[in-house]
């Protein structure tokens, strides 16, 4: 995904060279040819995310589209307050990107995982949050993050994910998209989960259960008015994220079953526990420990449904 970033980040200050990147000391090789072509539009900002995310809000005042990039903890947490105060609060059209989500780094410890990044973010107000699921994807999270005039976070993942899509999709900000129909229940994936979400339909079809595979790319807004369409239409709801259970797509969906009044729906989460990971291992490794892959995923939804 990073590298998809940089290639269509090229393409859009071709048109736009207002747009101006920040980098918290990270993609040096990775933003050589965007730093050729447009010198004027890359600052380094070194390891002070805080004062980055400062440095883009006023970029932004002064009619720039400002875009800070960084490891996706980095760029979030650490420097949230700025996030709020700096860009939030004054509703600037800055773009957060932060690159290695989930556990893309998570061989590199607790500092390094980013679990709980959406949930920390979605309690501002102001900000969209998209969270791309392939490269193509990252096309449409830029440019809806350029068009809009509020504060957009892109979430990516790093590199390697399996390319879903067969060219760039027409996306929007506030909508879904089913990549697989179904009639018995449906799997809301997120972000760089939908591969495995897709494979774990698979699964359940050849167990007789047909799961509809719904792509969440933007969760703030979400599509209300596809989520109303699935739970009206099935009892049974399963969400899918490389994200902490508290304060992600979970929360996100459990809340607007709650606050609808939709007493019927049983809802099934997938994702990571409440706790650090003290073990070390590349990203499969990691999503083995805490079973989000699509077999555990299959097996748990099975005995389930059959309770």
């Amino acid at each position: 995904m990073r590298n998809a970033f940089a290639k269509y980040l090229e393409f859009f200050t071709k048109k736009n060279r207002n747009i101006f990147l920040l980098s918290g000391d990270i993609g040096n090789k990775l933003f050589d040819n965007y730093k050729k072509k447009f010198k004027k539009n890359f600052l380094n900002c070194g390891v002070a995310e805080a004062n980055m995310t400062g440095v883009a809000s006023g970029l932004a005042i002064m009619g720039f589209k400002p875009i800070t990039y960084t490891i996706t903890p980095f760029n979030t947490i650490r420097c949230f307050e700025q996030i709020k105060i700096d860009i939030c609060y004054p509703r600037l059209p800055v773009v957060i990107v932060g690159t290695g989500s989930g556990l893309s780094y998570s061989s590199l410890g607790a500092t390094h995982h980013s679990m709980d990044d959406i949930a920390i973010l979605r309690t501002l107000p102001n900000i969209n949050i998209l969270c791309p699921a392939d490269s193509y994807e990252v096309h449409e999270s830029l440019k809806i993050a350029l068009r809009s005039k509020n504060p957009t976070y892109i979430r990516l993942g790093k590199k390697g994910e399996p390319i879903i899509h067969k060219k760039i999709p027409n996306l929007s900000l506030g909508k879904s998209i089913i990549v697989k129909k179904g009639k018995d229940l449906t799997l809301l994936s997120i972000g760089n989960m939908l591969s495995t979400s897709l494979d774990c339909a698979y699964i359940l079809e050849k167990n007789g259960v047909s799961a509809e595979v719904v792509n969440i790319f933007s969760l703030k807004p979400i599509d209300e008015k596809l989520l109303r369409k699935i739970l009206n239409k099935k009892k049974n709801i399963v969400t899918i994220e490389e994200h902490g259970l508290v304060g992600g797509l979970s929360s996100t969906v459990s809340e607007f079953i709650v606050k609808n009044n939709y007493k019927e729906n049983k809802i099934i989460s997938f994702g990571s526990p409440n706790k650090f990971l003290s073990a070390y291992g590349n990203q499969q490794e990691a999503r083995e420990l805490i079973g989000l892959t699509s077999k555990k995923i299959a097996k748990q939804i099975l005995l389930k449904i059959k309770k």
